[in-house]
């Protein structure tokens, strides 16, 4: 029961709700710049994370202005990095195995790698980035 009490407090959210949207947005970001990359650059691995790192500033600008309400701060957009590593892990492997190993076109397998990682990085984010309980 204090386990559905948990749940419920975290994801049945305003908060989780807006992150989705966002993160919604940001995965098409980052899937986008990964697949432009694509054409110049042939390793799928490598686009993904060089796209990756670049949504992560227009992630941390969004997240603060319209999930969490807070001002950004240089100490906090480090957490806000941090938190994503988790994430960017299990993507990345996501990626390995469905790209390199099952042979799924790029984008396919970003935006699998996206929907996967999505819950731990809510959790990273709220309670570690930007403190929120």
């Amino acid at each position: 029961m204090q386990v559905m009490k948990k749940i419920k407090h975290h994801f049945f959210t305003r908060e989780f709700v807006l992150f989705l949207f966002i993160g919604c947005i940001n995965t098409f970001n980052a899937s986008f710049l990964a697949w432009i990359l694509s054409f110049g650059i042939p390793n799928a691995n490598f686009s993904f994370i060089l796209g990756y790192l670049a949504s992560l500033s227009f992630a941390y600008y969004m997240n603060c202005k319209i999930v969490f309400k807070q001002s950004l701060n240089r100490n906090q957009y480090i957490r806000f990095a941090i938190s994503y590593i988790p994430n960017f892990i299990i993507e990345n492997i996501i990626v390995v195995i469905f790209y390199n190993i099952l042979s799924y076109p790029p984008i396919v397998s970003y935006i699998i790698a996206a929907i996967i990682g999505v819950p731990a990085t809510f959790l990273m984010v709220k309670l570690f980035a930007f403190g929120s309980k």
